[in-house]
């Protein structure tokens, strides 16, 4: 009797593809701390107009409470992996948490203004560090296995946020003072710092290794880079187009800055965020799928809310509960997306879901002011489920083949490359909308102009379809112990796509 038969089934043998409870306990912790993140970027959007009202503030000022809080934000993302490697992912974790709660309750108390968008600096500050830190503890907890399943689950803020956000924001502006809508994040940043120091692993740098330094260089250049792209790109709805020097001037300007830190990453192996990675297919191909993904989802969210208001009278929570199939949608096809990932490769769950987003994006193209409401609640159920499935597959392919170190950074890229995407989609659908409408002033002539613009949302999510195919395929079935090596270089060639020099 071999020794197999005696101890009985190993666990592998038993279900190979069940995840190790610790990799759980690891995303309920962090998802809990990462929602204080999400639900605060979608509760405050949809309060600036009250908020202008309440601290007597021009509406042009208010708007720095969400820009300040997204420009402050993509300054530190790149500082995420550097961070990581000098604190271990447990303490910075909680320290992000406890400056994110502390600009919470300055939030809440600010007396005027420019004292609330100061505070939302520092929430930006600790989101920055927390959005790509959330994916990267629960991978590196999954050490590269099911990553379809893991990503369905790192997933889920993003999914609650469009649902809960608006509905969760209206409400508090109907039943409460403004002040409640930082307030509401302090039981996320209490529970989930005191869940982290639980739950997440000591894993403080070796005593005795080398200090990573940090790339100043790569700092000054990459971050004030992004966030001047960002800011010019927010500039193109209250300006002419792109060619308004207050869009020009940013946009070239952070792009040449942009430019000059791929000119100094890619030759440097302790750069800030490390650009080699776009040799292995799969981080590349991810990364354009990912910001076209970023396009679809945040540019049709601004169309949607802007046509229910505008063409059919709905105040603010009247168009965020309409939202709601959309990202129910959103919700069902995280478990399906995640199995399939892991069983079919990411290839194919990509190819279908951006199929899908493009098909039930196009009812939108026709609406008119009196489009049957059932027609469209049902598109954007559909159209929920492909961007579920779209948002997992490829961001779970950027991961494939990767090691425990260069995790890090392909969250950096892959976040940087859906915001500045969603960034693209939100300017490019503006104008379009702007062009579009003209002058109109009646639902009617207005709904003409949400037709095109809707129209460019499908052609920007057909273009993804195809690119679909440089995604990683089927992944390959288990081999024998005796071949585990072999087996395991053979898979990270084929899951990367990095070409090696006989090739």
């Amino acid at each position: 009797m071999s020794t197999a038969d005696r101890t009985g089934p190993t666990p592998a043998a038993v279900d190979p593809d069940r995840m190790d409870p610790a990799v759980w306990r690891t995303a309920f912790t962090v998802i809990v701390g990462a929602l204080a993140v999400v639900f605060d970027t979608t509760i405050v959007s949809v309060a600036l107009d009250s908020l202008a009202k309440e601290l007597d503030a021009p509406l042009s000022t208010i708007q720095w409470v969400s820009t300040g809080y997204l420009l402050a934000l993509f300054v530190t993302i790149p500082l995420a992996g550097w961070a990581q490697s000098r604190l271990g992912g447990r303490r910075l974790w909680i320290a992000s948490l406890g400056v994110f709660l502390l600009g919470s309750m300055l939030s809440a108390l600010a007396w005027n203004a420019t004292s609330l968008i100061a505070f939302r600096v520092v929430q930006g500050m600790a989101g920055g560090i927390m959005m790509p830190l959330t994916a990267t503890l629960i991978i590196q907890a999954a050490k590269g296995r099911n990553i379809g399943k893991v990503m369905a689950v790192i997933t889920v803020p993003t999914a609650l946020g469009p649902i809960l956000g608006p509905v969760l924001g209206g409400l508090i502006l109907h039943l409460a003072d403004w002040r409640w809508l930082f307030f509401v994040n302090l039981p996320f940043c209490v529970v989930g710092g005191l869940l982290a120091w639980r739950n997440l692993p000591r894993d403080r740098p070796a005593t005795g290794a080398p200090r990573v330094r940090l790339d100043v260089v790569g700092l000054l250049l990459l971050s004030p880079g992004v966030a001047a792209t960002l800011y010019g790109l927010s500039r193109v709805e209250g300006s002419a187009g792109f060619t308004g020097a207050d869009v020009l001037i940013p946009v070239i300007g952070g792009l040449a800055l942009v430019c000059g830190f791929v000119a100094w990453a890619l030759p440097r192996a302790g750069a800030l965020v490390n650009l080699r990675l776009f040799r292995h297919r799969a981080v590349a191909s991810s990364s354009a799928l990912v910001f076209l993904a970023g396009i679809s989802l945040y540019g049709a969210m601004m169309l949607l809310p802007l046509y229910f208001q505008q063409v059919r009278g709905e105040d603010a929570l009247g168009a965020g509960l309409l939202l709601i199939p959309q990202g129910v949608g959103a919700l069902v096809a995280r478990g399906a997306a995640g199995t399939y990932t892991d069983r079919f490769g990411p290839r194919r769950v990509a190819f279908t879901a951006f199929a899908f987003v493009t098909a039930a994006t196009v009812p939108f193209a026709f609406v008119t002011a009196d489009t049957d409401e059932v027609l469209l609640m049902g598109a954007l159920f559909v159209r929920g489920i492909g961007l579920g499935a779209a948002m997992i597959a490829p961001f779970g392919a950027a991961y494939m083949g990767l090691r425990h170190e260069e995790i890090p950074d392909a969250g950096i890229i892959t976040r940087v490359a859906q915001q500045i995407g969603g960034s693209v989609g939100i300017a490019v659908l503006a104008v379009v909308f702007q062009h579009s409408a003209g002058d109109a002033h009646t639902p009617a002539d207005l709904a003409d102009g949400f037709d095109g613009a809707f129209w460019w949302s499908v052609a920007f999510t057909a273009v993804a379809v195809p690119l679909c195919l440089f995604l990683p395929g089927r992944p390959r079935p288990p081999v024998p112990a005796d071949h585990a090596g072999e087996g395991a270089a053979a898979e990270v060639q084929e899951q990367s796509g990095r070409t090696s020099p006989g090739a």
